[in-house]
């Protein structure tokens, strides 16, 4: 994990000092709603339906106890005890009062952490596999490419006021754990021969006009990857729409553009900064970030855990958690644990005060102190022994955090809604509530296996629907709350955009399609190993919408 220096430490002191007298204007009435509204979005602050909300930035996902120890403290003592993991990585808070966020950014600003470009129309907090350092499929750790990005994007003087916000993701495995095909710029890191690069995508994104990235570039190499997002980063600030802010990302400019011409640009670009404008980027300095997140010194182990086996035995509640919840790791002994914050008939995405103490307390105890934001809303502990994951699991029982469904039907990503935000048509969080009442069966739920449902309360797509196996978009209809199913997304490397099954359905149908759309998938399948997003494409989209759109119907 990086650490600041002294420069990041000034910085983010001067940041908070000017913010708390921006809010002090502001409360005074010195300065009117307006004219604060594009000082508090570079702090992370926005005006929702029922309040401010502040989201605080989590570089690449990564945590320390430390640092989910005072996000806990936040909950506790400036909103309703509770935060918010989203779909960036991020944390945000649904009830902070306005004259609190300055104390509560410099709380932050004690264990490193800030709310800075969370917000506006600026470089996004760089995303990551929350696998990262651990897995067994990944080229490198991406992490150090994901802070170099950040040193070079936070407060970039060319890039404080894009046409619109702006998404980086980073992925250096073979499985796209980090959605990077649906992101502004996706960078995948790949080797040739003894050389490591990045294959580049750009113009990918969901919201009114989904579209799947266009890849520009097959092999960036490291010491060129700045200047390269330097000149795509120039070709949108200069070219981006910014008379229609529904036609300002990135993506239209590409489709618009046309992708070799977008690439011409690009390249005619890059071409003349590396003659006269060319970004430092030494070895030196990469090695010296790369040190940063140097592996944990993991104590040897056996890959087999006498303990682990006879746990899995005598508890079946831990057999299946195991089987779901737990993910390969690079060194024999032990496993990446998925704390799940999908409980049934719960708040997705949702931690307690009193439950981010104890993630922090275990991701101390047997996680090497490090703890990570998943973008489907979920928690990491990226190393832990296959000899503690028994006592872990009891005491993720004890806290209500054992729920034994990573990537099955209940793990829905979900936006806020209509509960929380003022942008949405339609809630959110009820619908997938009763959906997953109707999967409440542990039996049920295994016999479907991996699927994801995503929901979002509007065509802005914070909750992803567009890139679910199932997708559910909240739409108003004359005042009243419809909700239009799609299928066949993906946001690995196989990504696609769902496509709209038909016309749109009340609230009170939509649990009850799943369930059809779901049965119908377990009668087409050619056996349990063939999954939902595998069958529905084999036999094409048709058998779905007869099962929902039926005479009956």
């Amino acid at each position: 994990m990086y650490r600041y220096d002294e420069f990041d430490a000034q910085i983010v002191k001067d940041r908070v000092d000017q913010f708390r007298g921006q809010v002090e204007r502001r409360l005074s009435g010195d300065i009117l709603e307006d004219e604060f509204k594009p000082l508090r979005l570079q702090n992370g602050v926005y005006l929702q339906l029922h309040a401010y909300m502040l989201r605080v930035a989590i570089p690449y996902g990564q945590l320390n106890a430390a640092r989910m120890r005072k996000l806990a403290k936040i909950a506790r003592d400036y909103d309703r005890g509770y935060g918010h993991m989203t779909t960036r990585q991020n944390i945000q808070y649904n009830w902070v009062a306005l004259k609190d966020i300055p104390n509560v950014l410099e709380e932050l600003a004690e264990v490193e952490m800030h709310a800075i470009q969370t917000s506006g129309n600026c470089i996004r907090n760089t995303t990551s596999d929350h696998f990262a350092g651990a897995t067994k499929d990944e080229i490198m750790d991406p992490r150090p490419w994901c802070e170099i990005i950040r040193q070079w994007s936070t407060f970039h003087p060319e890039f404080a006021f894009l046409p619109r916000k702006f998404k980086i993701a980073v992925n250096a495995a073979s499985h796209d754990r980090a959605a990077i095909r649906v992101h502004d710029i996706g960078l995948q890191i790949v080797k040739r021969g003894d050389q490591i690069g990045f294959e580049v995508h750009v113009g990918g994104g969901q919201g009114r006009t989904p579209v799947i990235a266009t890849k520009v570039h097959d092999f960036v190499p490291e010491l060129e990857l700045l200047d390269y997002l330097e000149a795509i980063m120039r070709v949108y600030n200069r070219f981006g729409r910014r008379d229609n802010k529904y036609k300002a990302r990135i993506k239209i400019l590409v489709t618009e553009t046309g992708a070799e011409e977008f690439k011409r640009l690009v390249e005619e670009e890059y071409a003349a900064q590396r003659r006269s404008e060319k970004i430092a980027l030494p070895q030196a300095e990469i090695d010296r970030i790369h040190a940063y997140f140097a592996p944990p010194a993991l104590s040897k182990r056996s890959a087999r855990s006498q303990v682990f086996l006879d746990a899995k035995r005598a508890d079946k509640a831990f057999a299946r958690w195991a089987r779901t919840n737990l993910h390969p790791h690079k060194v024999p002994g032990y496993r990446s644990v998925t704390i799940s914050l999908k409980p049934i008939g719960g708040l997705a995405g949702d931690a307690t005060d009193d439950q981010m103490d104890v993630i922090a307390d275990l991701g101390e105890r047997f996680g090497y102190d490090d703890i990570r934001i998943t973008h489907a809303q979920n928690v990491v502990l990226p190393h832990v022994a296959l000899d503690d994951l028994p006592v872990l699991h009891s005491e993720l029982v004890r806290l209500g955090l054992a729920t034994a469904n990573e990537s099955r039907i209940t793990d829905m990503i979900v936006c806020p809604g209509l509960d929380y935000c003022n942008l949405a048509n339609a809630r959110s969080i009820p619908i997938g509530q009763e959906i997953q009442k109707v999967f409440d069966s542990p039996w049920y739920e295994d016999d479907i296996g991996k699927l994801h449902i995503n929901i979002s309360g509007c065509i802005n797509a914070c909750g992803h629907h567009h890139v679910g196996h199932i997708g559910i978009l909240g739409v108003d209809r004359k005042g009243e709350e419809y909700y239009q199913i799609s299928l066949g997304g993906r946001a690995d490397e196989k990504a696609a955009i769902g496509q709209i099954m038909g016309k749109a359905m009340p609230a009170d149908e939509v649990p009850g399609v799943i369930k059809k759309i779901v049965n119908t998938y377990r009668k087409l399948r050619t056996g349990k190993r063939e999954t939902f997003i595998e069958t529905l494409e084999r036999t094409g989209h048709e058998p779905f919408k007869e099962a929902v759109y039926d005479a009956a119907h």
